[in-house]
């Protein structure tokens, strides 16, 4: 048996060529049903290899050989965030590795969809791209049209599926939006109602003012106290029930006392806006008592419509927070990829969320605001907080706390998304980002959320994904890189991710 040495090139290691013994072959399970003839063209295509350790391939260069273990110790790593994670490590005869899928020749990027090394001297079987794809499809023609029925169907379910998922998550949010809306908007309308009817009231004040009942002096008293009052209530302090019931109590008597004709309809709206007995003392003594009851109906008059202009610029800033939320969530007059702050996008997917979340759950921020804004397809990420913030609240059964964390993770933005439910069991853990896996009933869940959340984490961001559970505190761990060369192309089909076996 004779032996060449290829010339060393940098980073590479050394490698010999040996003769292929078919017999060996015979050995590995890949090849140990084929013909002595098929077995004689293999080693005529292709050869052994001896590598010294070292990396043999990396992730993302054009895959130009197929590599089968014969002896030795191989690492399967991918790239997350700029660090090579490890993903297999074995010494098992026959396990296979590289351009496995050059049988779908251009339908699929051919390039290597990890990074291989070996950590002692081991020795392969490797046949070229071109001659595998070729062997594959006049050997194995039937296997091929199935095999590319398998990959190709899975993708597109994949991808039908995964837009269902998108179709109802966004359907669950546009609904729950909706009614957040109607709850502000339908309170603009009552609040425009009632001032219209308040200020029919003030008019026919005017008329009687109109008609010279009042002296100029008390005019310009009560002008003044209405002044005032409007400067009370933007300072109206916030009583707790109890006070408040307290509070119209002592007013009616008050109002009563003076022979004020229904005066406890006018009590509640006084405590509203912050008057207490001790400002009507001023409004009597400014006004005298024969001016007191008009004096105080014109106040109230005024006391209820500042208070419903309030109740309206509540309401009407509550939808423009809301509209403005969905315009961070749907990211709709953004480029693609920009430099985006994470709590601004938790926060509009919260609030986009708010209806689904419930008021049973209690959220808890531990945003640390001084994490700098990062580059993402931010869009993106806010499908990643929805999924995660959505499966928390459907683990704790709609009661619980959430809790959304933020802090700096050497060079990434970590962003914890937890809650306190029962936890994963453990048996089940390793499967949770798999495609289609899911623990929710028929027809609540397609088992794509986390598997949609993992690829847009770590093949679109370069980050990392991973859970911690336990009974009682479960978290969704999101690491992003704080720096990003330049966004990625569009996603393409994923290959395998480890060795076959």
């Amino acid at each position: 048996m004779t032996a060449t040495d290829v010339p060393d090139v940098p980073d590479a290691p050394r490698v010999t060529i040996t003769q292929c013994n078919p017999a060996e072959l015979r050995t590995l399970f890949l090849f140990e049903k084929l013909t002595d003839e098929q077995l004689q063209r293999l080693c005529a295509e292709g050869h052994v290899e001896i590598i010294e350790p070292g990396q043999v391939f990396r992730e993302g260069d054009p895959a130009e050989c197929l590599y089968v273990l014969i002896a030795g110790t191989v690492v399967l790593s991918r790239n997350v965030g700029g660090d090579d994670v490890e993903i297999s490590r074995t010494s098992q005869r026959g396990v296979y590795a590289g351009s496995f899928q050059a049988y779908l020749r251009d339908r699929v990027p051919q390039v290597y969809p990890n990074s291989l090394r070996v950590t002692e001297p081991s020795t392969f079987y490797v046949l070229g791209a071109q001659c595998f794809a070729q062997i594959m499809t006049e050997w194995f023609p039937m296997a091929v049209h199935l095999l590319e029925g398998l990959f190709f169907g899975g993708q597109r379910t994949r991808e039908a599926v995964g837009q269902r998922e998108r179709l109802l998550a966004l359907g669950s949010l546009t609904a729950g939006l909706t009614h957040e809306l109607n709850n502000p908007a339908a309170a603009a309308v009552r609040a425009t109602a009632s001032l219209r009817e308040r200020v029919a009231g003030m008019r026919g004040k005017l008329r009687l003012i109109a008609a010279g009942k009042y002296e100029r002096s008390s005019l310009e008293s009560i002008i003044e106290l209405q002044q005032r009052a409007v400067e009370k209530v933007s300072k109206a302090p916030k009583l707790s029930p109890l006070e408040t019931s307290d509070a119209e109590d002592e007013l009616s008597d008050w109002l009563e006392d003076r022979g004020i004709h229904d005066g406890w309809q006018l009590a509640p709206t006084f405590v509203q806006a912050g008057l207490d007995t001790e400002w009507l003392n001023q409004v009597s003594d400014c006004v005298g008592a024969q001016m007191l009851e008009p004096a105080l109906r014109w106040l109230n008059y005024t006391v209820e419509t500042e208070l419903l202009m309030n109740e309206i610029e509540d309401a009407t800033t509550r939808v423009s927070t809301l509209v403005g939320a969905a315009k961070q969530y749907s990211q709709l007059d953004r480029a693609p990829f920009q430099v985006v702050d994470v709590h601004d996008l938790l926060d509009s997917t919260l609030l986009m969320m708010a209806a689904k979340i419930g008021k049973s759950v209690h959220i808890v921020k531990d945003y640390d605001r001084s994490l700098p804004p990062i580059p993402a397809f931010a869009t993106e990420l806010n499908q990643v907080w929805t999924n995660l913030i959505d499966n928390a609240v459907s683990a704790m059964g709609g009661t619980g706390t959430l809790t959304i964390r933020t802090a700096r993770d050497d060079g990434s933005v970590l962003v914890e998304v937890g809650d306190d439910g029962p936890g994963i069991p453990d048996d089940i853990k390793d499967r949770i980002f798999e495609p289609f896996f899911t623990t929710k009933p028929v027809g609540e869940g397609t088992g794509l959320g986390l598997d949609i959340a993992w690829r847009i984490v770590v093949n679109k961001h370069h980050g990392d994904l991973r859970v911690e559970s336990r009974p009682g505190d479960t978290r969704f761990e999101v690491r992003l890189p704080i720096q990003q060369e330049q966004p990625e192309q569009p996603e393409q089909p994923e290959q395998a991710q480890q060795p076959e076996q």
